[in-house]
């Protein structure tokens, strides 16, 4: 008689379940651009969920994407009668127990109040938000705030075309933008 055992490395026992998200807003197509960029579809090659914050122009970006992975968007202020009559103005999606709200424009102008504001009402630890053209990455006490900026149409000043990825443990939230 043979005795078997099973040797588990402690390394095995680390490793942590980790779910990524795409990020992306402001595609304008065909308006601005006839088409997404190959590096949208590179940088989004191993992704679980794509969120779409908004001026998606056509709802056919949405199908391109979801060649990827499933799809959650909110209409944009650019967005025409198709686009509005399909998708909300605002919309959540649950990751483990990371509550992440997608909407297009949240009043940035007006200053952080206004998205503190929708944060708190919704019970969000995370807004992705579109509008600016503008990526950015803003941490305000335990809430992230995180504009993709534009793949095809990034705001002049010093920006370049990006997207940017979500990576979500049960522990963390890793933002990273990805300039394209």
């Amino acid at each position: 008689m043979t005795s078997e055992q099973t040797i588990v490395s402690k390394e095995m026992a680390n490793i942590t379940a980790t779910k990524t998200i795409g990020l992306i807003s402001d595609t304008h197509i065909p308006s601005r651009a006839q088409a997404l960029p190959r590096e949208v579809f590179t940088s989004f090659e191993n992704v679980d969920f794509i969120i779409h914050a908004g001026d998606l122009v056509e709802l056919s970006v949405i199908d391109e994407l979801e060649q990827i992975a499933p799809v959650l968007a909110v209409r944009g202020n650019m967005d025409g009668p198709e686009t509005i009559g399909v998708l909300p103005n605002l919309n959540s999606l649950k990751i483990f127990d990371r509550k992440i709200g997608v909407i297009h424009d949240p009043d940035i102008l007006f200053g952080m109040d206004r998205m503190r504001e929708l944060t708190k009402a919704n019970g969000f630890d995370v807004l992705v938000y579109g509008h600016t053209h503008n990526a950015n990455i803003k941490w305000d006490e335990k809430i992230l705030y995180i504009n993709p900026g534009s793949p095809t149409n990034p705001s002049p000043l010093l920006n370049k075309p990006s997207v940017a990825l979500l990576k979500i443990t049960k522990d963390l939230i890793t933002p990273e933008i990805i300039r394209i």
